[in-house]
């Protein structure tokens, strides 16, 4: 899936939300960022968490900003345009135009989902970071995202549609393997549940909804049959019987040598 367009509209808006600000808080706490470092976002967007990671980081420090899209990079380069340590990258996370040993830290929050080879993107972390160093990862166990509330068969058409749309439904499961084949050691995991019963304009089930919609529509489902999903679960919704699950896993890992 391109995050770009409406698609990349909607995922800043929901980075922007209550459940985004919340999700760059657990990044940031993990990363214990100190003033001075280098510190990589790898899949940035629109620059939400870049910005956040500048202000830690200093005006001594640098905030790596990669996306393999344009319009993204774009918009973050709006958003952090007051930061001097901001640096956008545009390319992919197996081969990223850093030095070796030149970061302190480095964060991804639901990218290597979307990633074909994900070991080789390991490898080149351990390129990047120095020795001692922190990388830390939110991806989607994405079996566990799911809407309740519309009539079944449709509901399943809708998500087994959306399947296509990553390369790793559930790469928690297997993210501790692959770190460890790399040298990633201390690796610890947490769980960031959410149950929503609301769709209101900043609810993430509202934004979650309006990509699975957009995704489905591109993939070739009808229109029609889109819209009167998106109706049941407003129906749903009034009647209290809707609700969105969702299982973020926030991984930490530390690296202990330089491939």
């Amino acid at each position: 899936m391109e995050f770009k367009n409406e698609i990349g509209l909607i995922q800043r808006r929901m980075a922007a939300s209550i459940a985004g600000t919340s999700r760059r808080l657990e990044i940031l706490n993990a990363l214990d960022i100190e003033s001075g470092q280098y510190v990589l976002d790898i899949g940035c967007g629109g620059g939400h968490l870049l910005e956040e990671i500048a202000k830690a980081v200093g005006s001594d420090g640098k905030a790596y900003g990669l996306d393999t899209s344009e319009d993204q990079l774009n918009q973050a380069r709006k958003r952090c345009s007051l930061y001097k340590n901001v640096f956008t990258i545009k390319g992919d996370a197996n081969q990223i135009s850093l030095e070796n040993n030149s970061c302190d830290s480095i964060c991804s929050v639901q990218t290597f989902e979307y990633i074909d080879n994900v070991d080789d993107s390991i490898k080149e972390l351990t390129r990047i970071l120095k020795p001692s160093s922190i990388f830390v990862n939110i991806s989607i166990l994405w079996e566990y995202y799911k809407f309740f509330g519309a009539d079944e068969e449709l509901n399943k058409t809708i998500h087994d549609t959306f399947k296509a749309h990553c390369f790793h439904q559930m790469l928690p499961t297997s993210l501790e393997g692959k770190l460890k084949k790399f040298g990633f050691k201390n690796i610890k995991h947490k769980p960031l549940p959410m149950f929503i019963t609301n769709r209101d304009d900043n609810s993430p089930a509202k934004f979650a909804e309006e990509v699975i919609a957009q995704f489905a529509i591109q993939q070739g489902m009808s229109e029609t049959k889109v819209i009167e999903w998106k109706r049941q679960l407003k129906v749903a919704e009034v009647e209290g019987r809707f609700a969105y699950t969702n299982l973020p896993i926030l991984t930490c890992a530390f690296i202990n040598q330089i491939f």
